[in-house]
């Protein structure tokens, strides 16, 4: 029995990261080892576990000092809306139509993080996406926004209590501007701004469950010196929303091989405004999008475990569909010992 809990904690706490990977229970990852070297007639088992747990921990915990790790995503989502076609001229309407919007977007991504101390860890995202728009028959692939995390632990672990993350990102610019293209004929693949985000999470062991919850604020930097066309007039300054999100869901540890993650996610951002050559502007609503996820995580091999995901948006503002893929990758100089 003592095994099976061990177990049932490792997998859903390695599923659970696979959308917050702020997360940390670094504890719980000491204490199933503890567990395990009590048991002299496990050694081998022992040693297979011990695996598993550098294989999956840094989904959950932070990383030690001067480790190293590497992880490969693919995420695909959906997107089908009606778009609505205005032209105004001298307040008069002059062109009306509706047409269907369908996007697919597919993303592969590398993340490598460091531990610069043992409770605070460094990581940086790179992603490289392919957009294809089926009404229009548009096509874009090219590198997305590439992002730099810090995620500290702020308390050490006390049995039986949360466990905090404090983290903070800053996302570059390095994909293609939605403000900088042609929007007749090409596609983009980043935000087009710069942009800060703070925020916190906790995890909570309750044998076999395990809770989690995330916040955070995200700030943009206002895109000014803009040339791009929109609709016979010229777009020179954008001032993006700021947003806020919320996050909470649990991980059940089915067997030792298995582990199941229900969570929701919340967004909410305010106003955005577009600025026009000759002092026209136009404001951009809030919005609000929801999503909710579910997610699989499987033992493939002593030091492999695969997260999948699908996830359903609840508001309009939200993906139809979405679906994801995590793999850890052990390369010579990255793997500890």
């Amino acid at each position: 029995m003592k095994r099976w809990v061990v177990s049932s904690i490792c997998f859903a706490l390695t599923l659970s990261s696979a959308y917050y990977t702020n997360a940390a229970e670094e504890s719980s990852v000491d204490k199933a080892r503890e567990a395990l070297t009590k048991q002299d007639e496990d050694a081998d088992s022992a040693k297979q576990l011990e695996e598993v747990f550098q294989a999956a921990e840094k989904n959950y915990s932070l990383l030690k000092k001067g480790k190293m790790s590497l992880t490969y995503g693919f995420d695909y989502s959906y997107f089908g809306d009606q778009r609505l076609d205005i032209d105004v001229v001298e307040g008069r309407f002059r062109n009306f139509d509706i047409t269907p919007s369908a996007q697919h977007t597919f993303t592969n991504s590398f993340s490598f993080d460091y531990g610069l101390l043992d409770n605070l860890t460094l990581s940086t995202r790179v992603p490289l996406v392919a957009k294809y728009d089926t009404q229009d028959e548009k096509s874009a692939t090219e590198f997305g926004d590439i992002s730099f995390t810090t995620r500290w632990q702020p308390f050490a672990y006390v049995p039986g209590k949360p466990s905090y993350t404090i983290f903070g990102t800053f996302k570059s610019k390095t994909g293609v501007s939605p403000y900088e293209i042609d929007v007749n004929r090409q596609l983009s693949t980043g935000s087009g701004y710069y942009s800060f985000s703070v925020g916190g999470s906790f995890s909570k062991v309750l044998d076999p469950v395990i809770v989690f919850s995330s916040l955070s604020f995200s700030y943009p930097i206002k895109e000014e010196e803009l040339n791009q066309v929109r609709g016979g007039t010229v777009l020179t300054e954008v001032e993006p929303a700021n947003s806020l999100s919320l996050s909470a869901g649990f991980s059940y540890a089915l067997s030792y091989d298995v582990s199941l993650s229900v969570s929701s996610q919340f967004s909410y951002s305010d106003e955005t405004v577009l600025r026009f050559r000759g002092g026209i502007e136009s404001v951009v609503q809030d919005q609000v999008s929801s999503l909710m996820s579910f997610a699989l995580g499987i033992r493939v091999s002593d030091t492999k475990i695969i997260n999948t995901s699908v996830g359903f948006g609840l508001t309009e503002d939200s993906p139809d569909v979405t679906m994801g893929v995590s793999i850890p990758i052990n390369i010579a100089g990255l793997k500890e010992e």
